[in-house]
């Protein structure tokens, strides 16, 4: 079997990072039209909130689909058709981009390279979420909301086009896995009968400590901080410098810091962030900028630097079903950012002290996953071609 061509990892890294970062864009560009969607509709706040659970529950379906057919069809195919779809219908198509371009970077390398790969992606796919809510809110002082999904249409042409020019084939025709239900169910099972495949997803759930806010920040900018709705970038930009740096740092460290030893940084940090974060609306009842936001820019630090180290874990336990790892690892997480945007986010967004506790809860049991992981199968980043190995603690 030949070998999977390798693009340019800058090009490749740019156009993987724009992929990844749809689905964010879907998501974060409506956040500052949701009083005039609401006053327009006759929508209450809770109920503009479900339509991110809607958005997330059918993006979490479709995940399921995306990487096995990437398996059987190709990644360069399966994004392509992907990005032809499109608020339910964006969220069949809009993980194509992620969950496929996770199993992309591992098709063409290995190891060290792999992790700076994929945390330059991070870095580009960082920029989405302080970016949209900006932009939606420039767009909503120039126009009225529906001009926020036409955006998103022609930013979902440019991605097609960018792919169909840009992006070479890379899992070989003699790689793929048969297209038939019964193939993807046993795919699936193999995965799923996997312990460690659940501890190390549970363990990149501290990504909802993060999401918590994201989900929340129509109420935490608007009412807690008291912002307008063209000053969502006080809040989101913070935060996404905080896991751009991070990214940077993981991709710089990567070779000479072994992966579990990063990862335990990333988590102390996030430990240390929502511990602050805490504090801080346990002492002061009425939040102001930038206290109320720094702590969240740290923890987004942390999450980026363990976000590579789990992922490559993931992608690594199954070589033949990469695709597969990556959409049913995209589907737990969906299903939590679900759960947390229509159930935990109105419960808790009325105060920030709530806020905070719940943040403070995802940190601790994705801790306590990652801890009972490395109580059974410890970590190490190498640059071999299999390059998280299990060694003795």
């Amino acid at each position: 079997m030949s070998a999977a061509p390798v693009p340019a990892t800058r090009r490749l890294a740019l156009l993987l990072g724009g992929l990844a970062m749809f689905g964010p864009f879907s998501i974060d560009t409506i956040f500052p039209a949701f009083p005039q969607i609401g006053a327009q509709l006759g929508a209450d706040p809770v109920a503009m909130q479900q339509t991110i659970s809607v958005y997330l529950l059918a993006y979490a379906g479709m995940s399921l689909l995306h990487g096995p057919l990437s398996d059987a069809l190709g990644r360069r195919r399966v994004i392509l058709g992907g990005l032809l779809l499109f608020r339910a219908l964006q969220g069949l198509s809009a993980g194509v981009g992620l969950i496929v371009g996770r199993a992309v970077i591992r098709d063409v390398l290995h190891g060290d390279d792999a992790q700076r790969l994929m945390s330059q992606v991070s870095m580009i796919f960082g920029i989405a979420p302080a970016v949209a809510p900006v932009l939606g809110g420039g767009l909503l002082g120039w126009t009225r909301w529906p001009a926020i999904f036409w955006f998103l249409a022609l930013f979902a042409l440019a991605l097609l086009l960018a792919t169909w020019r840009g992006l070479p084939e890379t899992h070989l025709p003699a790689a793929r896995l048969p297209l038939r239900p019964s193939a993807l169910a046993r795919s699936y099972l193999t995965i799923a009968r996997s312990p460690r495949f659940w501890r190390l997803s549970a363990a990149a759930l501290n990504f909802g400590a993060l999401f918590l806010y994201i989900a929340s920040a129509p109420v935490f900018v608007l009412e807690h901080l008291r912002l307008g709705t063209q000053q969502f970038g006080w809040f989101f930009i913070p935060m996404i410098a905080g896991m751009m740096l991070g990214a940077w740092v993981s991709g710089k460290t990567a070779g000479r810091v072994d992966g579990v030893r990063l990862a335990n940084i990333g988590f102390a940090l996030c430990g240390t962030a929502v511990a602050v974060n805490l504090a801080y609306k346990a002492l002061v009842p009425v939040p102001t900028l930038p206290w109320a936001v720094l702590p969240m820019s740290l923890n987004a630090f942390g999450i980026a630097l363990v976000f590579p180290i789990i992922t490559l874990a993931i992608l690594d336990m199954f070589p033949h079903q990469r695709g597969g790892a990556s959409s049913l690892q995209a589907f737990a997480g969906l299903l939590v950012n679900a759960l947390i945007a229509g159930v935990l986010s109105p419960l808790l967004s009325g105060t920030g002290l709530r806020l905070a506790l719940g943040a403070a809860t995802f940190a601790a049991g994705a801790w306590m996953f990652w801890w009972w992981e490395m109580r059974s199968h410890a970590l190490a980043v190498t640059a071999t071609s299999a390059p998280l190995e299990q060694i003795d603690v």
